[in-house]
């Protein structure tokens, strides 16, 4: 199993809690992004950078996915591709997207994209908090150490 991160918008949090958890676990982490990252010398973590683009990394990932690894992203209509590829998906606020509940964040997601792009403002997520970064290293540890 890999755990495939969409690295451009990951939190630094959520990247330390993954970068801890590789180690611990000894689990293949990458990251994925367009821009250079900095990681910790590891056998376990390694950063892949991308070229320019819309989806790109994006792509990247779906490319070297396999059944059952894991992506860390807040990309939902990546999430429901991962999903859809019989491996699991992770938002940074704690949430496993599975074939039983993809579906319908895609569809919310794509209704606010509706709004919006109607003209209507609508507010983006709010900040990430304290709750949210313990709920995410609470369902990655549960992930992680399935049995």
């Amino acid at each position: 199993m890999i755990v495939w991160v969409d690295a451009d918008a990951c939190p630094a949090q959520i990247k330390e809690i993954l970068f801890r958890a590789a180690e611990r676990v000894q689990v293949e982490t990458v990251l994925v992004a367009n821009h250079a990252l900095r990681v910790p010398k590891s056998r376990f973590v390694r950063a892949l950078q991308v070229e320019p683009g819309f989806d790109v990394a994006d792509a990247r990932i779906l490319s070297g996915l396999t059944a059952g690894d894991l992506v860390v992203t807040a990309d939902v209509p990546l999430a429901a591709q991962v999903v859809g590829a019989k491996a699991f998906a992770l938002n940074p606020r704690g949430t496993l997207y599975t074939p039983d509940n993809v579906q319908d964040h895609l569809a919310r997601r794509n209704f606010m994209e509706s709004r919006r792009s109607a003209g209507e403002l609508t507010r983006g997520p709010p900040t990430l908090n304290r709750t949210d970064i313990q709920a995410f290293a609470n369902e990655l540890d549960k992930f992680l150490t399935r049995k």
